[in-house]
């Protein structure tokens, strides 16, 4: 325990190194920006759950995969191949610490608004969707680096991905396809919109049976992702790029 904490706190401050941090708190501020001029309760309402989950889905995964692709320019991970660290450290190191990172960026956005727009928040239904969509999709973030030769080839991994999972929600969310009532039970394969519904619940401040669904899903596609894949995988990453 004690080297995954030395671990996650060399990590925050090479977030801050790789101006990562900076990023995250400007991202929140243009994030801030889009809801501010929304003057319609209703639109803000969705659009404000539904741009969190964009924060914490997608910019979770393109800062793994910086923090990544800067490693491996700077050959980091064969350094510390020969600590006494293990993989699993290295791995939920750098997960956790992008969730710490991010998680403060998305809290800064809907605090603004709790002051400005007082929007009705339940911190615990909040803080526990944003963690469990930011984790997971952060540990997305090392299956898009294990397949991509460069951090362009790695975009245009995000970019189909959203494509295929990110367009249906949006489509729910907003009223637009999808509108009878079983697709929100049909969509929830899909982790952006899982995610979508555990942040709505914080911010209408009731759990409905959605959001403990996509709890228990993303949950375990989480487990089942780190143990059959991204672990196994970060071995044969970590050894090629050390060299060896």
């Amino acid at each position: 325990m004690r080297r995954l904490l030395f671990l996650t706190k060399g990590e925050l401050i090479r977030l801050n190194k790789y101006k990562v941090t900076t990023i995250s708190i400007l991202v929140a501020f243009i994030w801030f920006l889009v809801l501010f001029f929304i003057e319609d309760d209703a639109i803000l309402n969705k659009m404000l759950p539904f741009i969190l989950m964009v924060d914490a889905t997608m910019m979770s995964v393109l800062f793994i995969g910086s923090i990544m692709f800067f490693e491996k320019s700077e050959q980091t991970i064969s350094t510390i191949l020969v600590t006494p660290t293990t993989y699993h450290e290295q791995i939920l190191s750098k997960a956790i610490a992008n969730t710490i990172h991010m998680l403060f960026s998305s809290l800064l956005v809907v605090l603004v608004f709790y002051f400005v727009r007082g929007i009705e928040v339940n911190v615990i239904f909040l803080i526990l969707g944003l963690l469990i969509s930011i984790f997971s999709h952060s540990l997305l973030g090392f299956v898009f680096s294990y397949h991509a030769k460069d951090f362009t080839s790695m975009l245009m991994m995000v970019m189909l991905y959203s494509f295929i999972f990110m367009i249906p929600s949006a489509l729910f969310q907003f009223g637009i396809l999808f509108k009878a009532d079983f697709w929100k039970y049909i969509l929830l394969i899909s982790p952006t919109q899982a995610s979508t519904f555990m942040i709505e619940s914080g911010l209408i401040s009731s759990l409905k049976l959605e959001a403990i669904l996509s709890f228990v899903i993303l949950i375990i596609l989480t487990l089942l992702g780190y143990f059959f894949y991204i672990y196994p995988k970060y071995k044969h990453y970590a050894v090629k790029q050390s060299g060896v």
